[in-house]
């Protein structure tokens, strides 16, 4: 029996008998949990993640849930704060998305006029890209992608802003940052009332022009 299962059940004795724990119990029993994490755990852990997590070129964090006698849980989470306490967010994945690919319209043969937008913030701050969907893209990048995110908005069944590539649309998803993509395929005009939408949820008073 190990000096840590022999603290376990000294701690455990004393709950069922209500007789009064001794903090050196606790202290030493933290002191082993803690050699036991750094010396055993994390050399394991690190050596059979690293080889696989070596793919992936974004900054992450893997957050283990470990509760005894039930299921270990690993969670992706982001750092926010490198210098202070580290925030984490679950970031659960978007669920797939089921296309009836036989009745999604393709693109007319016969082109529009390119339209574009303009934005106006409050302050003054003009928005205005070539193209509608950098116009897009930078307004939301300006706002904060997670309050976006937050407000709910889908096109064509995607979530404007998503953690997921889809499997029809993923050629319309920009990369934005952090694991979020933003979905472009819309027209100037659906961009312009998605920016709309964004600024009354956030209560921002944009004014948005199409050109």
């Amino acid at each position: 029996m190990s000096k840590l299962q022999k603290l376990y059940d000294m701690i455990q004795y004393s709950k069922e008998l209500n007789l009064p724990l001794p903090d050196e119990y606790l202290q030493q029993a933290n002191e082993l949990e803690e050699e036991i994490i750094k010396k055993e755990i994390l050399p394991i852990l690190s050596e059979k993640i690293e080889p696989v997590i070596g793919q992936i070129q974004r900054e992450l964090v893997l957050v283990v849930d470990y509760i005894p006698n039930e299921p270990l849980s690993v969670r992706i989470s982001r750092k926010r704060n490198f210098t202070a306490s580290m925030e984490t967010i679950e970031i659960v994945p978007d669920p797939k998305v089921e296309h009836n690919v036989g009745n999604i319209k393709r693109n007319s043969p016969t082109k529009s006029a390119k339209t574009n937008l303009r934005v106006t913030f409050r302050d003054g701050t003009l928005i205005e890209n070539r193209f509608a969907k950098d116009t897009l893209l930078e307004v939301i990048q300006k706002v904060g992608v997670e309050k976006v995110r937050a407000i709910g908005i889908v096109q064509c069944g995607v979530p404007l802003i998503s953690n997921t590539i889809d499997n029809v649309y993923g050629n319309a998803q920009v990369d934005i940052a952090d694991g979020w993509y933003l979905i472009t395929h819309s027209s100037t005009g659906q961009k312009r009332q998605q920016i709309e939408k964004i600024s009354e949820a956030l209560n921002l008073g944009l004014k948005v022009e199409i050109l």
